[in-house]
Formats: structure tokens, C-alpha cells, sequence
């Protein structure tokens, strides 16, 4: 997709961004700058950096050394509650005890727009039904929270951030735990916002489906940037998760297969090395029941 021309100040931006507790360095000097409406992939294996990088784009975290702005200013000088109305956050899991409906979650998003203990106002009804309509909730505002799958409980975390009417979006690996279906139907939805989004993604296909960059951490640190067909290779790969694959160029983005390991490369098999069993796509064994 095209993207306008953006300012070096405009927008959400981590520049150089580093972070390290306990003499641990957790992400060591990453540089991401999103346009306007882009969908932005990070990939990684675990503790890699991706839920660090997206806790300073957040505010929730301050980083070490280099900066996080947002138009031009670093998030610690915008303060909490103007960063919380243009920056929504969705993460894997949310719990709550408090029995909710799925309106009062989403009315959720409200809070950074109003005063303490204010009572909703015509405009934040507004926006808490906008958000029901555009997620496919509107039939489940009155249903309570607990009795929701997992994709729709994720979907309601989604509206609550919409609710926020964010410009930018942070969602870390949402996808986690949902079957097929929820995954594609939830990476539909996001992509298909008027927002600025950001996601932490473990399957290499989906990212490769619906973000238009992606970045590579390794060990805190981005080993790769660029569109899916530039950073998903076979070298790329086996050096950053350890395990070798076959890449397949696709009409519109790459298709990643993992290969089992000791198996036969592509085309040779012979009676000292059995028949390779069928790859697996990316992510396969991730699956579960949403």
C-alpha cells in the first residue's frame, strides 16, 4: 500500500532505544520509525525484545538510553494521559474478577478523554458504540465478559483500544492461543483500521500475510528491516530461531515451511534417508483452541 510522506518528528518513534535491568540488557539500541497507516511486524523468538520494545512505544516503560516520541516529543514530556488518547495498547491475555459486560470493557477506552469520576458524555457513547459496530460486538455489548471465547474477548480489547480513537495501535501477539479462524478474522480487523499498528507476531506467515514491514530482534538487538519478501529468507531464519525452512515466493507475500530437522533436502531421498514427511506451516504447532 502507499503511505504519505512523513516528518522525521511526526508520529509515534523509538530512536535507538535501549533498555537494561538488573545488568541484563533487555533491548539494545533499536530504531523504529512507522508511516502513517502502516502495519509494522515484530518478530523474534522469546526474549528477544518485541514486549520491551512495544512497553517503551507505550510509555510503560522508560528506556536507558536513546528516545521515544511522539510527535517530536519524548512520551515522558506529553504526559500520561494525552500519550494514553493517541496510543492504544492490546495485550495477549486480559483478566478481570470484576463481572463486566463487554460495553463497560469497552467503555474502558473512554477514561484518558474524561475527568475523573465524570459520567459519559454523548460523545463517548459515541465512540464506545462505534467501536462495538466496527469489531462485530454490537449483539454482545450486554454479555458479560467471562462468558466470551477467546477471540472475542481479544476483539473487545480491540474495541476498547478503538473506543480510545488511537492513531496508533500496539497489540503483542494477540493471536496467541486462538484457533485459526480468530486469527485470521482478528489480523483482518486490525489491518483493516485507519490506524498506525504495531504487533509482536510469532507465525512467520501471518506476518508475512498482513504486515507491510517487518523488524527482527534477536537478543534486544534488529538484525533485519523490510518488507516481508526482503526480511523472510532461509538464512535469516535458521540464524534467528535455529530451525531450517523452505521460503516460497507468493503472488502477494512469501510462504514459510519449516522442515523437520535431519530430513532430506528438497528432492533427494534414497535408502539411507527416508521419504521427507509433509512441512508444517509456520505457526502449526502454535495453534490452539481460542
Amino acid at each position: 500500500m502507499n503511505h504519505p510522506v512523513r516528518t522525521s518528528e511526526e508520529g509515534l518513534r523509538a530512536d535507538r532505544v535501549s533498555l537494561g535491568i538488573g545488568g541484563r540488557i533487555l533491548l539494545d539500541g533499536v530504531t523504529l520509525v512507522p508511516r502513517p497507516g502502516e502495519t509494522i511486524g515484530l518478530l523474534g523468538p522469546n526474549g528477544s525484545g518485541k514486549s520491551t520494545l512495544l512497553r517503551l512505544l507505550a510509555g510503560v516503560l522508560g528506556p536507558s538510553a536513546g528516545v521515544v516520541t511522539l510527535d517530536g516529543s519524548p512520551l515522558n514530556r506529553v504526559g500520561r494521559r494525552a500519550v494514553a488518547r493517541r496510543v492504544a495498547t492490546v495485550q495477549q491475555h486480559a483478566h478481570t474478577q470484576t463481572e463486566l459486560t463487554v460495553r463497560d470493557v469497552v467503555a474502558l477506552g473512554r477514561i484518558p478523554h474524561r475527568r475523573s469520576w465524570s459520567p459519559m458524555t454523548p460523545d463517548d457513547l459515541a465512540a464506545v458504540t462505534r467501536a462495538l459496530e466496527r469489531t462485530g460486538l454490537t449483539d454482545r455489548a450486554d454479555q458479560s465478559w467471562h462468558t466470551l471465547s477467546g477471540g472475542e474477548r481479544q476483539r473487545a480489547q480491540i474495541a476498547r483500544a478503538l473506543a480510545q480513537e488511537p492513531g496508533e495501535l500496539l497489540l503483542d501477539e494477540p493471536t496467541n492461543h486462538l484457533d485459526i479462524q480468530y486469527q485470521l478474522d482478528l489480523l483482518e480487523l486490525v489491518t483493516g483500521l485507519p490506524v498506525t499498528a504495531v504487533i509482536a507476531l510469532h507465525d512467520l506467515n501471518l506476518a508475512a500475510m498482513y504486515c507491510d514491514r517487518l523488524v527482527v530482534l534477536k537478543d534486544g538487538g534488529a538484525v533485519a528491516e523490510g518488507t516481508p519478501s526482503q526480511v523472510l529468507t532461509p538464512a535469516l531464519i535458521e540464524d534467528v530461531y535455529g530451525v531450517p525452512v523452505e521460503v516460497t515466493p507468493g503472488s502477494d507475500h512469501p510462504v514459510v515451511r519449516f522442515l523437520r530437522r535431519g530430513s532430506a533436502p528438497p528432492g533427494r531421498t534414497g535408502p539411507d534417508r527416508p521419504p521427507r514427511a509433509p512441512d508444517l506451516p509456520a505457526g502449526a504447532a502454535q495453534e490452539r483452541p481460542g
